[in-house]
């Protein structure tokens, strides 16, 4: 019987993981662990389902990690791909997520090992699967501090996250407060996820998951946007960013390297946002930035 999955394994510095894991998911793992043991070093394993084309993603990421190379990253190995049985990849999974404390008020947690006791915590409760989004990354968890203070600022009434994944930030601005989320993704994966995951948090009356695609987005503009994504969807993204945020409503814009937030801020200066706040988490910056109000436009 042959296996349903095959793993891909690549040793990585630790500066390049993050980048690495977001391309993997791009690429359609179906899970994806970072460790590190004495014999191997820091390595990455992304697992993937039997009919993707493993030649072709091997290629790619091979191809990634000689472009960070050029930018100055250290480069540890090339990709190997072996063929895994069911069991494997999924225990290594689950084995990977344990309970993870973000900012000052939340705890992501699977399923499988949700504490009774989140000592005043609020507890997502997400089942890593398909779709990007376990607050594992760096750049989730700088879009899960930023939005916690902006939800404590501001209070906002409504929000938008685009590119959802798991469904990871709409559920956390849920439990922070926001009374109504719209969570869209041009991914059907992605969104079964997200819409799974809402189920499990007992949000179904204030998430709504919705497939569409981001650029030709038609939806009431709200105070609140969060888009964790990479930095050429920001710049790319700019105009609809516009008409999506109410003025003097907050963009949080995650997944951009330390040495691209500059860039991506400048194109959302283009159209009308200001720069508000900035977290930097392991080489990853995530950006909160105010759309200004009409007035204070040039």
């Amino acid at each position: 019987m042959s296996s349903r999955y095959w793993e891909l394994t690549v040793a990585v510095p630790p500066d390049a993981s993050e980048g690495l894991t977001n391309f993997v998911w791009e690429l359609g793992a179906v899970g994806v662990v970072e460790e590190e043991t004495p014999a191997d070093g820091a390595r990455l394993r992304a697992f993937f389902p039997d009919a993707a084309d493993s030649e072709a993603v091997a290629r790619s990421v091979d191809d990634y990690l000689g472009a960070l190379a050029s930018l100055g990253f250290a480069r540890a190995g090339h990709p190997a791909v072996t063929t895994v049985a069911d069991t494997d990849w999924a225990e290594a999974w689950r084995a990977h997520f344990a309970p993870l404390p973000i900012g000052r008020r939340l705890l992501v947690a699977p399923p499988w090992e949700t504490p009774p006791d989140a000592d005043g915590r609020l507890v997502l409760t997400l089942e890593p699967g398909r779709a990007f989004g376990t607050g594992q990354h760096a750049t989730t968890a700088g879009c899960l501090e930023l939005l916690e203070t902006i939800v404590e600022r501001r209070r906002p009434a409504r929000a938008i996250d685009l590119g959802t994944g798991s469904g990871i930030l709409a559920i956390a601005a849920a439990r922070l407060g926001v009374p109504e989320v719209l969570a869209i993704d041009s991914d059907p994966d992605a969104i079964a996820a997200a819409t799974a995951n809402v189920q499990r948090n007992g949000l179904d009356g204030r998430v709504t998951c919705e497939g569409a695609d981001l650029a030709a987005l038609d939806a009431e503009p709200a105070p609140l946007v969060l888009a964790n994504l990479l930095a050429a969807a920001h710049r790319a993204l700019a105009p609809c960013y516009a008409r999506l945020v109410t003025a003097g409503g907050v963009l949080v814009a995650g997944g951009c390297l330390d040495g691209e937030a500059d860039e991506v801020v400048a194109a959302l200066n283009e159209h009308g946002f200001r720069r508000d706040a900035v977290r930097s988490i392991e080489g990853w910056t995530t950006l909160a930035c105010e759309h200004a109000p009409l007035r204070d436009r040039p």
